[in-house]
């Protein structure tokens, strides 16, 4: 194993270290998956690892995730020095991967799938997104719909919190919701999510969109509008409310709960 880790040079460093950066990740097509579980994930998804990268300081679970690495992969040997200047993580693990995003998914391919779908209205904290789309794995919701203003889905943090689960997903980013609705109306049943009003979750088909706004803000009442059916989760205590991947969890369990359990 060792005649395969080589040395990076100093351009694919820099190139590397841009992906922290949004707009780089854009243009190159590529991003960055840090921490053991997070790289095996990717290695078993149906994403492209450009490259997988090893600290020389840390040894954590690298031997087990070398034995299974494909010969194509080249693997890079970093410094202490050169790793912090990619590493997202307080405490690393020593291993990181360079993942090819693949093309932009055709939405209407992705809707010919069926659901149940997962709408996710500017929601902007990474760490929340994460925590949805590792969610959403669990319990089967093989496509997420990102609004406008939503947090960008590679982003070192939510790659992070999603544990892996991103590259098991088809996520579709930018799109208006209003025109979005307007399209899958008839072809699902669209649930918003709304903390004054509305029905219990309760178990739904397969055809079903889950419609869920920022933990801030909300649902706007324009899409509101839109729906067929809003869900309410009751509580019986005095907090404020639940946080977002707090309701997004037990909604996503009452949609595809089979009735009877």
């Amino acid at each position: 194993m060792s005649e395969r880790i080589g040395k990076p040079t100093k351009s694919q460093l820099r190139g590397w270290e841009r992906l922290t950066m949004e707009k780089y990740r854009r243009r190159e097509g590529l991003c960055l998956a840090e921490g053991g579980k997070v790289v095996g994930e990717l290695l078993r998804s149906f994403w492209k690892t450009a490259a997988l990268l090893i600290s020389a300081e840390k040894s954590g679970r690298r031997e087990e995730i070398l034995a299974g690495v494909p010969s194509g992969i080249p693997i890079y040997r970093l410094t202490d020095r050169e790793w912090a200047t990619l590493s997202q993580d307080p405490s690393p693990e020593g291993v990181m991967a360079v993942a090819a995003v693949p093309p932009p998914a055709e939405l209407a391919c992705r809707l010919e799938e069926g659901g149940p779908l997962l709408l996710l209205h500017q929601v902007n904290n990474p760490n929340n997104l994460g925590a949805l789309l590792r969610t959403a794995h669990w319990f089967g919701f093989r496509t997420v719909l990102l609004s406008e203003g939503s947090c960008e889905a590679t982003n070192p943090k939510v790659v992070r919190t999603s544990m892996g689960s991103l590259f098991h997903l088809t996520v579709v980013g930018d799109l208006h919701f209003a025109g979005i609705l307007s399209e899958i109306r008839g072809r699902f049943r669209v649930v918003g999510s709304e903390v004054r009003e509305g029905v219990a979750p309760h178990p739904c088909g397969p055809a079903t969109a889950l419609l869920m706004g920022s933990e801030s803000h909300g649902l706007p009442e324009e899409l509101l509008a839109m729906t067929d059916e809003r869900w309410r989760i009751p509580g019986a205590g005095e907090a404020e409310s639940l946080s977002l991947p707090q309701a997004a969890a037990i909604m996503m369990y009452e949609c595809v709960r089979k009735t009877g359990c």
